[in-house]
């Protein structure tokens, strides 16, 4: 088969959870460079509807609906009006979430659950939503974002309860890899490193130093550099591929 053609995306109908910025943002974007029609979902609408006209300009569809995907009424309405708009469903990529850094002994009950409920239910509600579209057509491809703190301790931040998520979405994508591989639907992880969004800019820069001293790589990463591998999972290039956490951290947790 011709190599370019298994990275193709013409014609593939996207949704992109956290689409206004950082990661979504140019995740949306990429699959739309790669051919998608794409559905984004945000919490804020001037930013989700800026990148929808990024798209358009692109010569794609493109539809922003303010989304909290904590709330399960929001994200089925949201899913349906993606399946009625551009027509049905191929690719789904779960990027909302957010992140707390406090100690463990200091962190209120209602924080625990913003980060619960935002990282773990919210990827959960919209892998489900996907598969209700999905099922039917028999194929598709479900992308969450989860993180390297998924799988390590960062240090020297305190963050056990953004941890405890992450690592839940990397279990979620094994187990729902397994469930639906029977409906033709392929599950998996991209498990970023240190990557400059507009949250780690804003909060994090004291330790941009100390992350890149632990990263092989001697850097931080760019969101730009996670859209290969959002492309690869979402193309027939990785139609082998399911129940897999694809880190990409710059070597951060090969040490």
């Amino acid at each position: 088969m011709n190599i370019s053609r298994l990275f193709d995306l013409t014609g593939r109908k996207a949704l992109v959870t956290g689409a206004g910025r950082g990661i979504g943002r140019v995740i949306a974007i990429a699959l739309a460079e790669a051919g998608c029609d794409v559905s984004l979902l945000g919490t804020t609408m001037t930013n989700i509807e800026a990148v929808n006209s990024e798209i358009r300009q692109l010569g794609h569809k493109s539809i922003a609906i303010q989304t909290d995907v904590t709330k399960k009424e929001q994200v089925d309405k949201a899913f349906l009006q993606t399946a009625e708009q551009l027509g049905r469903l191929d690719i789904c990529v779960n990027n909302a979430g957010i992140g707390i850094q406090k100690p463990a002994e200091e962190m209120e009950e209602e924080e625990w659950d913003k980060i619960i409920d935002t990282n773990l239910k919210g990827v959960f509600l919209c892998a489900q939503a996907a598969a209700w579209i999905m099922i039917p057509q028999k194929q598709g491809s479900i992308i969450n974002i989860a993180s390297m703190s998924a799988i390590t301790v960062n240090i020297p931040q305190k963050q056990a309860a953004y941890n405890t998520s992450k690592a839940g979405v990397a279990m979620l994508t094994k187990a729902l890899a397994v469930e639906w591989a029977q409906y033709g639907i392929r599950v998996n992880s991209i498990c970023p490193g240190y990557i400059k969004t507009d949250m780690i800019l804003s909060k994090m820069t004291p330790l941009f130093s100390l992350w890149e001293s632990l990263t092989p790589l001697g850097r931080l990463g760019n969101p730009e550099e996670l859209s290969g591998a959002a492309i690869y999972l979402a193309s027939e290039a990785s139609s082998f591929m399911t129940g897999h956490n694809m880190v990409v951290d710059g070597g951060y947790t090969a040490r």
